[in-house]
């Protein structure tokens, strides 16, 4: 398990952290934190909703933490026990492991923070890398998920061979670069607070050190396995991986599936509640 530093110096670090706790501060609805054991280390939850209604779980993506749910998390919250999870290795408040993408680990340490919950089935969301860990949790433990949103997945098709040195292209250019390839992961997408949005992803790209490497496809025999319901969200403009190419994957391997792909947006997907809802909700 890689331990490496996750970030470039211990003030960029506090920084970041400094971030995430203005975010849950402010957080929309009334939550509770915990941090819960895993075979990766601790794991970092943000529960909030009625302890009695049907859980969801929240993964955020690569490079990221629970900030990101933090515009739906009252969406959710009026309908679901709501627990938003951060991602070991990533820069949120978990263990700063680094599980390997290849074998069983990303579904164990879900297995362990449902356990730790006391949820013996629920309905999973992830937005990319977030996506891949539910699917991996979901093709080993099926029984264990209801329903399955995805947003712009890892995992069902390779990455665009153009997304990679775009980005390490960008870096070179320091801060200036990183805004750039943010505003190109949000592509048409003009939230009233874009310029902000920009600034505060592009503060933590800057001190954060991201995970390295391909994340493995999922076998046909996998994915056969999703006999859940599914929900795929994705951007037509997404310059991270093309979501109609996932769509048809999808299409050929799993029983329930439903898409809805927006156009123009990027691989960063804003304001995915209504129709996450909708999907979560129907009997």
């Amino acid at each position: 398990m890689d331990q490496s530093p996750l970030y470039n110096t211990p003030a960029g670090e506090a920084l970041v952290m400094a971030l995430y706790d203005a975010v849950l501060q402010n957080w929309m609805v009334p939550s509770q934190t915990q941090m819960v054991s895993t075979r990766c280390g601790k794991t970092f939850v943000i529960a909030s909703g009625d302890p009695f209604a049907p859980p969801v779980v929240l993964l955020h993506g690569a490079g990221g933490n629970s900030a990101m749910w933090a515009g739906d998390v009252a969406d959710y919250a009026s309908q679901f026990r709501v627990y938003a999870v951060d991602l070991p290795g990533e820069a949120g408040k978990s263990t700063p492991n680094r599980p390997p993408w290849a074998g069983a680990a990303f579904g164990e340490w879900l297995e362990d923070v449902l356990n730790a919950l006391n949820v013996e089935q629920a309905s999973l969301v992830g937005i990319s890398q977030g996506g891949w860990a539910a699917l991996k949790f979901a093709v080993m433990m099926p029984e264990r998920v209801t329903k399955l949103v995805l947003i712009a997945p890892a995992g069902i098709v390779p990455d665009r061979r153009s997304f990679l040195p775009l980005a390490i292209m960008l870096s070179f250019l320091g801060k200036a670069g990183i805004k750039r390839f943010v505003q190109a992961l949000l592509a048409d997408q003009n939230p009233p607070d874009r310029d902000g949005l920009v600034e505060r992803v592009a503060e933590m790209s800057a001190h954060f050190r991201p995970r390295i490497g391909v994340i493995p496809l999922f076998s046909d025999a996998e994915l056969r396995r999703l006999t859940m319901p599914i929900l795929l969200l994705g951007g037509t403009k997404d310059i991270c991986r093309d979501v109609a190419k996932i769509e048809a994957r999808l299409k050929m391997l799993v029983p329930q599936l439903s898409v809805k792909l927006i156009s123009g947006v990027g691989h960063i997907v804003l304001n995915t509640s209504g129709c996450a809802l909708q999907f979560l909700t129907q009997p």
